[in-house]
């Protein structure tokens, strides 16, 4: 069975234990990132990120209740003055574990812990990703809603219909009109090009006469 076996002791007993994380959580406030082991850094996660809450509401009760368990003024000022004021939008996740490998020693897994809102390069890119677009799975759906955007109830009634059937005259006669001037535009060259040639006709027989 497994009893009051939730939290890692981590080896040592409570009071050892409680000073160990009080001392971890006031080095991440004040240096807003430390290197430690992966099991110290989880149960840190536990310990600091309810604290980081309670700096939101900046009162002195507030203030009372984090000092019981840092015991460390600066701390306290840095975490009301500055963390509280960059993670005030931040429903929770305040912090952020990166892994790094083993160390030598005893190949212990190490990591960084760090205040998700004071790391500005992944800020950056975090900023820089464009917003993903989602595609539906199935065919046509984007064409269905086209259709019904451009034919919406209204366009139902007598009305509607009347005014899309003279729209059409409208468009109809607009083609043929160029049509008709083509045609007419041939008719004088026709025209045209026959005077031309009686002209030349009569040219050359007044030249035979002569």
């Amino acid at each position: 069975m497994r009893h009051n076996n939730k939290n890692n002791h981590l080896g040592r007993k409570t009071a050892h234990r409680g000073a160990m994380l009080s001392n971890m959580a006031i080095s991440l406030i004040m240096h807003k990132r430390i290197f430690t082991t992966v099991p110290k850094a989880k149960e840190l996660r536990k310990f600091v990120e309810p604290i980081i809450t309670k700096s939101k509401d900046d009162t002195t009760h507030s203030r009372r209740l984090v000092f019981s368990a840092l015991q460390n003024k600066q701390a306290v000022t840095e975490l009301f003055q500055t963390v509280s004021q960059k993670v005030g939008d931040r429903p929770g996740g305040y912090t952020r574990i990166l892994k790094t490998g083993y160390r030598l020693g005893d190949n212990a897994a190490m990591c960084f812990i760090e205040l998700v809102d004071f790391n500005e390069n992944m800020l950056k890119e975090a900023g820089s990703k464009k917003a993903k677009t989602r595609r539906s799975r199935r065919k046509g759906a984007g064409e269905s809603a086209d259709v019904a955007e451009a034919s919406p109830k209204a366009e139902k009634t007598p009305k509607a219909k009347a005014e899309k059937v003279e729209e059409a005259k409208v468009e109809e006669s607009m083609v043929e009109a160029p049509q008709e001037q083509a045609v007419e535009d041939v008719k004088v060259e026709e025209t045209s090009q026959q005077e031309d040639k009686e002209i030349a006709e009569e040219a050359s027989s007044e030249d035979g006469e002569q």
